[in-house]
């Protein structure tokens, strides 16, 4: 009966794995310096569901919040070991925006200028607002997985991403405006 209960235990880890892998190797990889550290907490994320007897009795939107849960709490063990903040490589970058090596070059530097932009206006929120961003749109979770997650309520989860994107859509329209060239000859005033 035992074998049993861990044959049922492992193959419904490997149909978690199957649905959630892809969406937590792209997380945990913008959060790691090595697409190998990526692929070792990711390992170790379903190592632990495995060895976690009550996971089984979890229903699937809390295996999935606790999956990224652990998840999570790994890059941050991670980047307390490491105790360095490292930003992303040009060559993660790439491998971000395209796997295709056979990308047009212009596309890649429009894409890649898109990304900086993004990741600039990114910094002007919170590590918080950040981190639900993030799994929200990185991670293509709602925001009740999110909650779990960060153990919050969905209603706070709900504001907090709100509140993210309109003061992303202030800044983008702030910088817009500030922006704009100025003829030859004339300075161009810029707003605070």
């Amino acid at each position: 009966m035992q074998q049993n209960d861990s044959i049922g235990r492992s193959n419904a880890i490997e149909e978690l794995f199957e649905r959630h892998a892809e969406a937590l190797f792209a997380f945990l990889r913008l959060h790691t310096p090595l697409r190998e550290d990526a692929e070792d907490i990711l390992v170790e994320t379903f190592t632990v569901a495995l060895a976690e007897t009550k996971f089984a009795h979890l229903c699937e939107a809390e295996q999935t919040a606790w999956l990224w849960r652990v998840a999570r709490n790994k890059v941050v063990d991670a980047f307390r070991k490491a105790n360095v903040r490292r930003n992303a490589s040009l060559e993660q970058a790439e491998e971000t925006i395209c796997e295709d090596e056979t990308c047009d070059p212009e596309q890649m530097a429009l894409r890649y200028d898109e990304a900086r932009e993004v990741d600039d206006l990114l910094q002007h929120l919170s590590a918080q607002q950040q981190e639900v961003l993030r799994l929200r749109f990185g991670g293509d979770l709602r925001c009740r997985e999110i909650a779990l997650i960060l153990g919050k309520r969905e209603s706070t989860v709900r504001t907090m991403l709100s509140r993210a994107m309109n003061l992303l859509r202030q800044l983008y329209f702030h910088r817009l405006s500030t922006s704009s060239y100025s003829e030859p000859g004339k300075t161009s005033r810029r707003v605070k």
